[in-house]
């Protein structure tokens, strides 16, 4: 059965998303950030879905301020919606117009829903080396992610999977799953959530910063987990250094000690055992091979390496 829907996103992650639902349904309207400056010359650019909804033919909204547009709930309201689907949106959704939609607000939560609520749930999973996570469809109430839960799905965590790559996955089976609960949507009633809720905060700079006292498997699960924003980085002489590719390696050492300089990059001590940094980029530098760096700035094993 195809519904008369409205979606609310905004970053690329959501495009693929409101591409599936306008695939399948009635997208009467899209809501997204209104435009912002981007890029050095700060030229002002719609976010990804005002460009896919342009292209789909579909109308836009770019309301500044939800709760203070009483213009997006007449619209919303002479729509005779359905229901409404949420992508990473980027801002609340007010009370009043929750219940506009005749089955409300619908929800792709990358997360096991109580756990992980909040603005980063796949990047705080890894950080904190969780060894599953999943994908919950849930309706929206009042609360941060606190609504009755449709269907969830669970999926174990890649050992090398980073936040980026499992964000894409977990959409992406989301998806599927969002369309059939929108098509079952008469007969399917959504539960209350069960267990101890935890949450996932939006990640700042300092998220990024190598823990080099920790264990060499939770320095790259917390790299693992800040890509693409901010990144893994440490300090040295001064200078911030960004790491862009890293592993766990072999060693013993006082953390942030470096055990070796050679070709396949800088061998740093942790907390427990070691990592292998093989691509970083200095300070206003391009990207460059951890060993060129190391020789280039005096870093010879025994030298410290500081964490921020």
């Amino acid at each position: 059965m195809r519904r008369r829907l409205a979606f609310f996103g905004s970053p690329a992650w959501a495009v693929p998303v409101l591409e599936a639902l306008a695939r399948e349904h009635d997208v009467a309207l899209v809501v997204t950030q209104p435009d912002r400056p981007k890029g050095r010359g700060l030229k002002t650019t719609e976010s990804p879905v005002a460009e896919a909804a342009r292209r789909l033919g579909l109308e836009v909204a770019k309301p500044r301020r939800l709760r203070k547009d009483p213009e997006i709930a007449r619209r919303l309201r002479a729509l005779d919606l359905d229901a409404a689907v949420v992508a990473a949106y980027g801002q609340i959704i007010p009370e009043a117009l929750l219940e506009i939609p005749r089955y409300g607000f619908l929800n792709i939560h990358p997360s096991l829903l109580p756990k992980y609520r909040g603005a980063a749930p796949v990047n705080w999973a890894l950080i904190r080396g969780e060894p599953e996570t999943g994908v919950s469809i849930m309706r929206l109430d009042a609360g941060m992610d606190t609504g009755p839960v449709f269907v969830q799905e669970r999926t174990p965590i890649g050992a090398d999977e980073t936040a980026a790559e499992l964000s894409e996955r977990l959409r992406d089976r989301g998806v599927e799953l969002l369309l059939d609960v929108l098509a079952h949507l008469e007969e399917r009633q959504p539960e209350p959530q069960r267990g101890e809720p935890s949450y996932a905060p939006l990640l700042t700079k300092e998220d990024g910063r190598i823990r080099w006292e920790e264990p060499a498997g939770r320095v790259y699960d917390r790299h693992r987990g800040v890509q693409p924003w901010p990144g893994s980085w440490f300090e040295h002489q001064g200078r911030r250094v960004k790491v862009l590719e890293l592993r766990p390696a072999e060693g013993r050492g006082a953390p942030g000690e470096v055990l070796a300089v050679g070709p396949e990059g800088v061998r740093v001590a942790t907390g427990e055992g070691a990592v292998l940094l093989v691509t970083v980029q200095p300070e206003g530098k391009r990207p460059m091979p951890a060993a060129d760096w190391a020789r280039g700035h005096g870093v010879a094993p025994g030298v410290r390496l500081g964490g921020g």
